[in-house]
Order: structure tokens, then sequence, then C-alpha cells
């Protein structure tokens, strides 16, 4: 099967179990979400996917092939990651913080960015609305602005696999549309992209499948009408959910309260 194949993944801190037995599909053309509490394991979930967290059983498949025996760089000229936070200390303009991305495509005797990385970098950065800031120090630009151009960084890659760890982080309303919906067109463009989310109405709108993790645990796995239930919302978030639906997408709307 094509697209990204989660079997059975456990992650272990020393005799602690973060991660048990993880099991999700993500495919080509779909934006699959991650949801769940602080301290669910969605971020470790990623890592784990990515190699940044060793395994203690499980297998992660990408198109048939076995993502973590790759080669680092293999691996990095078909999967970009954005973190939750990018900030570097580093005197980089964030030009050239998008242009880290083109570095595993680059030779190892190249010293400056072929004409074919200019041409990406400078489409990812139009793509994400930052143009007019690519001259500006990265280090000087708002939390929102950074979280942008780290997401031009993962596209200016061309990844075919695309994770995403909280991607609205920092970004106003608009600028939280707007990145979900050039994420959704990617997707639909062939990409597989994997996201994790903290607003459940941003998940339900824009998510084609969604995976909810508790305490470690996969508790959940399908479409956001078939896992964003009130029994199920109240049993992970404490809460007491009523469930509308959008006037012009039909797509879930969640109204929340605190049980009592």
């Amino acid at each position: 099967m094509s697209g990204l194949i989660v079997s059975d993944v456990t992650v272990r801190l020393g005799s602690q179990t973060i991660l048990s037995d993880i099991a999700l599909t993500a495919a080509p053309g779909t934006v699959t979400g991650l949801i769940g509490p602080n301290g669910a394991g969605k971020s470790t979930l990623m890592r784990a996917i990515l190699g940044l967290a060793p395994l203690a059983s499980g297998a992660v498949t990408f198109d048939g092939a076995d993502l973590l025996a790759m080669p680092r760089r293999t691996r990095a000229q078909f999967t970009a990651f954005v973190e939750q936070s990018g900030s570097t200390d580093a005197r980089l303009t964030a030009s050239e913080v998008v242009t880290l991305g083109r570095i595993p495509f680059q030779s190892v005797w190249q010293a400056t960015p072929s004409p074919d990385d200019a041409t990406h970098v400078d489409a990812a950065l139009a793509e994400v609305g930052m143009t007019d800031f690519s001259a500006r120090l990265y280090h000087t630009l708002s939390g929102g602005e950074q979280q942008r151009i780290q997401i031009a960084r993962a596209l200016a890659q061309q990844p075919r696999l695309l994770i995403l760890d909280e991607p609205t982080s920092h970004l106003d309303v608009h600028a939280q549309l707007t990145t979900l919906d050039l994420l959704q067109r990617r997707a639909r463009a062939g990409a597989t992209v994997l996201l994790a989310l903290h607003d459940l109405n941003l998940a339900a709108a824009f998510c084609d499948s969604l995976a909810v993790l508790h305490l470690g645990r996969q508790v959940a796995f399908g479409t956001p009408e078939q896992v964003l239930t009130p029994p199920l919302l109240r049993q992970v978030y404490d809460v007491n959910a009523t469930l509308l639906r959008h006037p012009g997408s039909g797509r879930p709307l969640i109204a929340y309260d605190l049980p009592g």
C-alpha cells in the first residue's frame, strides 16, 4: 500500500512506556490529523516516525519501503518535518533558513545554492506569503512569522511526506486558515500530510482522518464524523461537547462546556 503506514509502534524511555501499539495509515492525497491532550504522545509519535525517537517495537513504512532503515539523506529527499518551535540564535535571513530545506539535494562540494534551489526557495516563500520578509533576519521575526518560514523551509524540500507538529501555533486566525488550506492543497496534489493539532474545529475542517491519542495509546482512528463524538471527547478531554454542523461545509463544529 502507498503512503505512510505505522504498525504497532511502541516507544519506551527507560522503563516508562511513552507510546503503546500505535497503528494508523496516512494515504497520499489526504491530510491525517493527530489530536489529543497535552502529553498524549503526539510529538513523540512524529519523532518516532522520523527515526528521531527509537522504537521499542513496531514498524514504519512509506510507499512500501522501511522508512527507518533508509539513510537520513535519502529520507530527507522526500520527507519534511516542521517542529513546534524552530528558534535559532544564528544570524540567518529568512531566505537562508528556507534554503536549509535544499541541503538534502546539494552535493558535498556545493558552496552556494543552485538556480534550482533558489527557484524552490522563492516559490516556498511566496506560497506562505513571506516573500517580502526574505531578507529579514530570522531571529527578529515574530513567532507566527517564524512558523511560516519553517513551513516554507519544509515546502522547499518538495516533500511527498510532510509532517508538522502544531503548524498553526503562533498564527492568527487568518494565517491558520490559509496555512491549513495550503497544506490541504499540497495533499490534494499528491503529498501525504500528517499533522498534530490542538484546535479540534480546525482538525474537523481540514483533516480527512483523525487519530486520537490519550495517555500514550490510540483510542480512535477514523473520519472526523466517526471520531469527534461527545463520549470520546468526554473521555479524552474531560469536556462536555455539543456537535453542530458548519453551515457551509457540513463538517462537524464542536461547542464545549466543562462537566459539572
